[in-house]
């Protein structure tokens, strides 16, 4: 049960809806509850999919098809999120422009570059390497579901929030978006050290 737990708070730290919903931002403030709703249950099921298939194939997609080490993919994976914390915490936060189009688009777009990258994906695989297939996929589909949960309280709260405290969002999303850098941080660290070990070990 433990492991079962600690998989699951390993994803969610990784996917960290507090600074998603920094990231999307725009179409936070863009979308009706509704639409937001359905895009972004839309892009959790894309994701969740996507982790399923990494935490159950593992090291394989990289041994066989990639034939790459999965300690590089760490590493890579680590440098990735170690400059998102950098930034975030010298230039603060800034919500993803890219993110533009019709609703039925946007579910795609939010899935890949926000909640699928090589941090979440290093994740999985080790969630894979921890859990049996079942309990895997369990594990990171509740992470994902708490994710999108929580995203979705957040857009309740700044719909109801904002005609009334629109500086107090902004420096809500100021304060918040830098803080959550830091365990972003520090999570790249553990990643990169962890890739490295992996490499050592096999001199």
């Amino acid at each position: 049960m433990n492991d079962f737990i600690r998989s699951t708070a390993l994803l969610l730290v990784l996917l960290n809806p507090f600074l998603v919903s920094i990231y999307l931002m725009g179409v936070i403030q863009r979308l009706e509850r509704r639409q937001f709703t359905y895009v972004l249950i839309r892009a959790g099921l894309i994701a969740g999919s996507v982790f399923c298939g990494f935490a159950i194939l593992g090291d394989a997609v990289f041994s066989n098809i990639v034939q790459a080490e999965f300690a590089s993919f760490q590493i890579f994976g680590g440098v990735i999120f170690l400059l998102i914390g950098l930034q975030f915490v010298f230039h603060g936060p800034t919500a993803i422009k890219l993110l533009r189009g019709k609703p039925e688009h946007l579910a795609g777009a939010i899935a890949m570059p926000v909640l699928i990258g090589p941090g979440t994906i290093s994740a999985s695989i080790i969630v894979g390497k921890r859990q049996d297939p079942v309990s895997a996929c369990a594990a990171i589909l509740l992470a994902v579901f708490i994710s999108i949960v929580l995203i979705l309280i957040f857009k309740v709260i700044h719909d109801y929030v904002l005609p009334r405290r629109e500086l107090l969002i902004e420096r809500y999303i100021e304060i918040a978006g830098r803080i959550s850098a830091l365990f972003v941080g520090t999570v790249s660290i553990e990643m990169i050290m962890q890739g490295v070990r992996t490499w050592v070990e096999k001199f």
